[in-house]
């Protein structure tokens, strides 16, 4: 659900830009009070997961159509609202800037619609009231399903008013809206269970972490989240590295609902001002654009497109490197920021 640049009008991507920043800098004040120090290695490590996890697009079936997860429930549930929206942020960051995976215009729009909803929203309206203070895994399963769903089809809703307020009067509203929701609902189902599948992971392996985001209080003195690290950085790697192999070639939820109505995936890209500017600075950042290298023949990547996907011989190395440095990137920018907060905290005391 990765928004591109020739969605969006000037006034619109500069107004979601001006929100989502705003809301980093809330998120930035707030995790500033309550800043506990494994909560730094918790954000990086499953920023992370979460990075190589959006590589994987899952087909849905019947459709021709594609999804992957969005990731921010899982961070919500087990970092809290603040730090999940710092990480998701970062994660889309990333992407855009090296993978050029979204555009850099489209970027505020991307952080409010994948972040805003399932961290201040679906996570403390639906997930919270759900769950309580009785972890079980019925209840986080139930919990976790409703709560992506909702917290997708609220954003899949703002990817539409986000292009009907930017005046493109290709994508109806109507019909764009027929097509986003049904189709982010089928992506939200898939997501809301690996959620759940992931949540009771941590649930088993340290309860303590989701019983101190519950609680909003810092970790219990001698709990140790060295092992749960390990498992995400292990999954995150392989999982970038290797599974990325597999995914679905299919387009994306977005891709699919524009090409039904206009006929491509992507709109025309705009020529001038801003959002052209911007697309010729992502042009010289993005070393692995598409999660591939920069000179991959396009002739090549259309004929690998009618092949299996499970093909041994589509493997490409490009994608295994964009998954497992893409993942260290991440990691690495999440540190840099928490010790950042860390450092600001202490310098103010």
């Amino acid at each position: 659900m990765h928004m591109a640049d020739a969605l969006l009008s000037p006034a619109v991507g500069t107004t979601f830009w001006a929100a989502s920043l705003a809301v980093i800098s809330y998120s930035a004040k707030k995790l500033k009070e309550n800043l506990d120090e494994k909560t730094i290695p918790l954000m990086g490590v499953l920023g992370a997961f979460i990075f190589a996890a959006q590589m994987i697009n899952f087909t849905i079936p019947g459709t021709g159509s594609s999804g992957h997860l969005g990731g921010g429930m899982i961070l919500a549930v087990i970092l809290g609202p603040y730090a999940a929206f710092l990480a998701i942020a970062s994660v889309l960051t990333m992407q855009s800037l090296f993978f050029a995976d979204g555009g850099i215009f489209a970027l505020g729009c991307n952080m409010w619609n994948l972040g805003i909803y399932p961290c201040f929203v679906a996570y403390p309206l639906i997930y919270r009231a759900i769950v309580k203070n009785k972890m079980s895994p019925k209840k986080i399963a139930i919990a976790s399903i409703i709560s992506v769903v909702v917290g997708l089809q609220f954003g899949a809703f703002s990817v539409v008013l986000e292009t009907l307020l930017s005046d493109k009067s290709e994508l109806s509203f109507k019909v764009f809206a027929s097509m986003m929701l049904p189709i982010h609902l089928a992506i939200g189902l898939v997501e809301g269970f690996i959620t759940a599948g992931v949540i009771n992971y941590v649930r088993i392996a340290r309860p303590e972490i989701l019983e101190s985001v519950s609680d909003s209080k810092p970790f219990a003195p001698g709990v140790s989240i060295k092992n749960v690290f390990l498992v995400f950085l292990f999954v995150a790697l392989i999982t970038g590295g290797l599974i990325s192999w597999f995914a679905s070639t299919n387009p994306d939820g977005l891709e699919w609902s524009i090409e039904k109505i206009y006929g491509k995936e992507e709109l025309p890209e705009q020529q001038k001002g801003v959002v052209a500017k911007l697309k010729k600075l992502q042009e010289k950042t993005a070393f692995l654009p598409d999660y591939n290298f920069r000179n991959k023949d396009k002739s090549t990547e259309q004929d690998s497109a009618v092949k299996s996907d499970n093909s041994w011989s589509d493997v490409e190395p490009g994608t295994s490197l964009s998954g497992i440095l893409g993942a260290i990137i991440v990691l690495c920018l999440i540190f840099i920021l928490g010790f950042a907060i860390k450092a600001s905290r202490r310098k103010k005391t």
